[in-house]
Parts: C-alpha cells; structure tokens; sequence
C-alpha cells in the first residue's frame, strides 16, 4: 500500500537561507518531509526582505521557496539556542545548511559534532565553492558561480558583453543537486544504517550542466563563445522570426528536418548540398537561417505553430510570463498553485515540476511566518510551557 507522501516520517532540520538550500528543502517538503526551519530571531531569513514585490510585509521571494515548512526562531549565538538545536538535530534525520562556509564549525554544530549525538545523520553542506579546495572559505553568489562556471562566457549573442542567465541557475542547481544528494544518502542509510556528509556547491551546480560546452573543449579544444538562441552541435535549432514575432525550431535528427522542410513548402531543401545532413546545417547556419525566414515571414506564430504541430515538427512560441500561465497546458498540468495563508489571504506558487502517481506532491502548508512554530515545535520535543517562557526571557529563541 503506498503512502500518502513519499517522504513521510523523515525529519529534516533546516539551517538554509536565500535559495539554495530553501529550494532544496522545499523539494523534500513536498513530497512529504517534515521540515524545521530554523530562522534568525532578528529578521529570519534574509528574503523575507529581498523585493519588491511585497505581499503586505513579506517578500515574494521568501514565499516561493519556503511552503511546506515550520518555522522556529534560534538564536545560535545564545547557548540555550544551540542546545535546541542540538536536541532538534538528535530527532532529525537530515540536516541541511549553508551558512557561510565555517560557521557550523565556530558554533559546534559541525558534521562530526551532530554525528556524535545523532550518529546516523545525513548532513548536506551547500557553499559558494564546496567544503574542500583553495576556495573552499570564500562565500559566492548565484552571479559569482555563474561567472566562474563558464555560463557567462557563452551566453548571449556574439560579442555582447558578459551576460547571466536570468534564471539563479547555478543556486537552483546547487539545491536540485543537494536534494538528489540527500535522497541517495537516505537510501543508502536505509540500507547500512549509516549516515553520511554530503557537500555540493553553486560553482560545481554550474559547471555540471555544461555538457555540450565542456564536450566541444574536451573533444574539439574549441572554447565556446555565445551563439545566441541556437544550439552547438544541432540545426536548425533556435529562435526564427515569422510575420509577427519569434518561434523555436528545433530539428534534431534527419527525420524532424524533412518533415520541416515538408511543413514549409519547401521540398527543394532536403536535397540542397549545403543542408543535406545535420553537420553541413550547422556549417552553413547563416545562410539557412535566412532561408527558413524568408518561409516563415509569409505567415504568424501561431500559423506556423500549428503547420508544424500537424507536421509533428517541435516548435513552440516564445512567451513572456503572463502568457506562460495563461496556457492551457500550463494550466493543465497544476504549474500555477493558489494557496491559502492565515494572515497574508490568497498567494501563488510555482507548482510542481515532477508528478508521482501515487505519492504526488502536495501543499500541507503555507510558508510560514516568523517564528509561527516556536511552541509547537518545542513542546514536539518535551519543552513545557513554562520552558519555553523562560527561553523567550532568556534570549534562546530571541
């Protein structure tokens, strides 16, 4: 019989902040985890006040990544804190932090000071640059990592100047990594009963997802430059612009550019010496991209959007975000949540990007406010009322 989420019963401590790490533990929140988050008395998590937009008093951003979990204040400069904290790592199954690299180790909640109470801990460690190397001390941001992982080197359009991915690639990545990270050492702990340390950073999240830029050093010894919207190794495979905007071609493979040059009308394509195969595409780019515009002009997006559909052709427009979440397949598959929180009314999220049959993800609770679960959580582990008024008087909780 399967249960009603998949990460049901496992507890996880959450020392995380920003992106990285809340957007790792949102995951596991998801899908079932019982997630504590553990926020500084004096502001909690710093996205709480990084915006606008604002819902009344809170950030937005603190509210995209932090649904599904409780929220406790600890303040870890104050020894009854970390000895919460302590008694909280003893219940806990996982701990994911990434405070500022050495940090855990000033405070005595290192992976060898929890191991020693809590032997069979799953520790997750996210920095800039990863708990070992020269680097490993200095802190490091989305920006720094994307800088440094090469992505800012080939994106863009030729001889533009260095440009980010819009999207906290290199956070988002690091916290993708961490949870897939947490999910294999719970497994293996499931199976040996040990636990482990695990450590992933935002440098490293960059550079793994360079594949086809790596493969084109490795292999060619060429250093990738920006090629805009097209792909390295593919064509054609970009953005193309038609009578009223842009569309996204992509052919990858001979079969998909003939049924292409079919949608369009243009028989004489497939059989042209400078488009024949996929590598004389990729070396005549410019004159093919002026040839499949000077097709598409003839009509819209949206015409040849469904040509290309009927031709089973993958092809898509080029949305801004409104229109992502007015789709109707967008809105088909859940990817816009609503969500009832008790003092800021009606709030949006990001739905889920993955969807298991029979232990789907799901929203239990809304991000909560600072310091909602104080009691609740400490009276879970034993504190009587009484203790929890002497905490507050004596700066344990702030």
């Amino acid at each position: 019989m399967i249960g009603k989420h998949a990460l049901e019963g496992v507890r996880i401590l959450d020392c995380t902040q920003i992106l990285a790490g809340p957007f790792c533990t949102m995951l596991l929140a998801d899908m079932g985890a019982d997630v504590i988050k553990i926020e500084k008395p004096d502001g909690g998590d710093d996205t709480r006040r990084m915006g606008p937009p604002f819902v009344e008093d809170t950030a937005a951003a603190f509210l995209m990544v932090n649904r599904n979990k409780r929220s406790i204040t600890l303040d870890l400069k104050n020894e009854n804190g970390i000895q919460i904290f302590k008694e909280l790592a003893k219940r806990s199954d996982i701990l994911v932090e990434n405070l500022r690299p050495g940090t855990m180790e000033k405070l005595g909640l290192s992976y060898k000071d929890i191991q020693s109470i809590k032997s069979d801990i799953v520790y997750c460690s996210i920095s800039g640059f990863g708990a070992t190397g020269p680097y490993s001390k200095r802190s490091g941001f989305d920006l720094v990592a994307q800088g440094m992982s090469g992505h800012m080197s080939f994106t863009g359009n030729p001889n533009s100047e260095p440009i980010k991915l819009s999207v906290p690639i290199s956070d988002l990545n690091a916290g993708m990594f961490a949870a897939y990270g947490i999910l294999s050492a719970y497994i293996s702990r499931l199976k040996t009963g040990e636990g482990q340390y695990l450590d992933t950073s935002l440098l490293e999240a960059g550079i793994a997802y360079t594949m086809w830029e790596s493969a084109s050093l490795f292999y060619e010894g060429v250093i990738p430059t920006p090629v805009g919207s097209r792909h390295r190794m593919a064509a054609p495979y970009q953005a193309y612009s038609t009578s009223n905007g842009y569309i996204n071609i992509g052919v990858a493979n001979q079969g998909t550019w003939i049924r292409l040059c079919d949608a369009m009308g243009r028989v004489e394509m497939k059989d042209d010496p400078r488009f024949i195969t996929n590598a004389k595409r990729v070396e005549n780019l410019l004159v093919l991209k002026m040839e499949i515009e000077r097709t598409l002009h003839q009509h819209d997006t949206e015409y040849w959007w469904n040509k290309f559909t009927e031709f089973n052709v993958p092809s898509g427009p080029i949305y801004d975000m409104k229109q992502v979440y007015e789709d109707q397949h967008v809105q088909a598959r859940g990817m816009e949540l609503d969500i009832k929180h008790p003092s800021l009314g009606d709030i949006k999220n990001v739905g889920f990007g993955v969807k298991l049959s029979g232990t789907p993800a799901s929203v239990r609770m809304p991000p909560p406010d600072l310091g909602q679960h104080n009691n609740e959580v400490l009276e879970s582990i034993g504190f009587t009322e009484s203790d929890i008024t002497d905490l507050k008087r004596n700066g344990g909780l702030g």
